[in-house]
């Protein structure tokens, strides 16, 4: 199985998705819909992008209020499974683990067919053939899908949510389709690929969700009645999608147990309230001739007493805490609340010019990686009368080791520290707009020129 636009890859050309949108299970987000009329539940398909942010149950479609249609991520095997009612259609051998990855999932069903072909499950353009349980071949009327009752996208009536991305949500009335009428094969890298959906046709109680409309994510594109959004805010709309992934954090990194991740993964909790740093790294590598900018928004701060840190660690050395990691691997920099840079539990040389940071301060970074420099600043200005684009001078610049693969990470403790981390794609109110030089990203300050917006489309063409 190929995996949709995985960390440190694109593909080339072809229909361009615009937007998705992030659904946070801590906010019970969903979209609902109920018809006025009934639809088919005998033919229908269901297609959709999904990218997770948790290994934890998702429900990603579902219909009715008791005896209920559930197509969800399970919490036991990470893979697929479908309910009709109590009854078990199947569920999936393989696990879909990559929080860093898109997957297409389509899932397309006509009674009238023959075995298993009643009940066809496609991911990332291949068809499913290996499944824990399969009940397929008994499968029958669908209950409650495209019927007069409350559909949802993202969460089941018992009130389980999806926690992650969603992109072109398709749902069908009264067509079997297949992957192909959704995606195909791109010819250079092989990874599988949206194409454009306008074209099918959705029937009675279809609609279709593409999530360009900020002041209303639940717009059918196709024409008909819009979803209720539930808990979903304009800045739940982003272009962290299928055909430019950009930058989360790795919930799966060992040095993240015990971190709590929200909103997509790209806000850090640490609500446990413990005496030691819990560190995150992002899913995706700045690779040695890579020139790349983020920022933070720091939603809250544990004052200045040393519980907060931001930076760069080298993914070849073992991660763990600053104060964990052997001096030997001095290859962890990061910018603490207490106006220090640490590396690995000891003060880094000649960074008097460092400053404290504050609730609702914005900080920035920028990594020019070949030239072994590490830039930060506050509220639109360089510490240090730094200038990212002095190149091999460094002006202003933080000296790390050139040439490793470094990725950008947090690390906090005690509890009420929550850094809103942004890639390019954030998931808070931006006020300016600034895009990188390729017109990528969206962020408060001005992008350093030559400085780009940590995605796959960037990191394909700049390393």
């Amino acid at each position: 199985m190929s995996i949709i636009i995985p960390a440190n890859s694109a593909v080339s050309g072809g229909f361009d998705v615009a937007n998705s949108c992030m659904f946070n299970s801590a906010d019970s987000a969903s979209f609902s819909k109920t018809p006025s009329g009934a639809g088919s539940n005998t033919v229908w398909t269901v297609s959709m992008w999904v990218k997770r942010a948790s290994l934890a149950a998702g429900k990603i479609h579902a219909a009715g209020t008791s005896g209920t249609y559930e197509f969800l991520f399970d919490d036991t095997n990470f893979g697929l499974t479908l309910y009709n009612g109590a009854a078990t259609v199947f569920v999936t051998s393989r696990a879909l683990r990559d929080v860093s990855a898109w997957y297409h999932i389509v899932l397309a069903y006509n009674t009238g067919a023959s075995g298993t072909d009643k009940c066809k499950l496609f991911i990332n353009g291949v068809q499913e053939t290996s499944f824990s349980t399969d009940n397929r071949s008994s499968a029958g009327t669908m209950n409650h899908i495209n019927q007069a009752v409350v559909q949802y996208v993202g969460r089941t009536h018992g009130g389980g949510y999806f926690d992650g991305y969603m992109a072109e949500v398709c749902i069908i009335d009264g067509t079997q389709y297949a992957a192909s009428d959704f995606g195909e094969f791109d010819e250079d890298s092989g990874i599988w690929k949206p194409i454009d959906v306008s074209g099918l046709t959705f029937g009675t109680n279809g609609f279709y969700l593409d999530f360009e409309d900020s002041a209303n994510l639940g717009n059918d594109a196709n024409g008909g009645t819009d979803l209720t959004e539930n808990n979903i805010a304009a800045t739940d709309q982003g272009t962290d999608t299928c055909t430019n992934n950009f930058a989360t954090f790795n919930v799966l990194a060992p040095s993240a147990s015990g971190s709590d991740i929200r909103q997509g993964n790209t806000r850090v909790f640490n609500d446990n309230n413990v005496n030691v740093f819990q560190t995150i790294p992002a899913t995706m590598v700045i690779t040695p001739t890579g020139k790349f900018y983020w920022e933070i928004f720091c939603s809250g701060v544990w004052g200045t007493s040393a519980c907060e840190a931001h930076g760069i660690t080298d993914l070849d050395t073992t991660l763990q805490t600053l104060t964990g990691q052997a001096s030997a691997n001095a290859t962890t920099f990061a910018w603490q609340n207490n106006a220090s840079f640490r590396s690995n539990g000891g003060t880094v040389g000649s960074t008097t010019w460092a400053v404290t940071y504050a609730t609702n301060d914005i900080l920035m970074f920028a990594l020019d990686n070949a030239n072994g420099a590490l830039y930060a600043g506050k509220n639109g200005t360089w510490l240090n009368s730094g200038n990212p684009e002095s190149g091999s001078s460094k002006t202003g610049a933080l000296s790390v080791t050139a040439g490793l693969n470094y990725a950008p990470h947090s690390e906090l403790k005690y509890g009420s520290d929550k850094p809103m981390y942004n890639f390019g794609s954030p998931y808070y109110a931006i006020s300016s707009g600034n895009a990188d030089g390729d017109g990528i990203g969206n962020f408060e300050y001005a992008v350093p020129s030559g400085y780009f917006a940590l995605c796959t489309k960037n990191l394909a063409e700049y390393g």
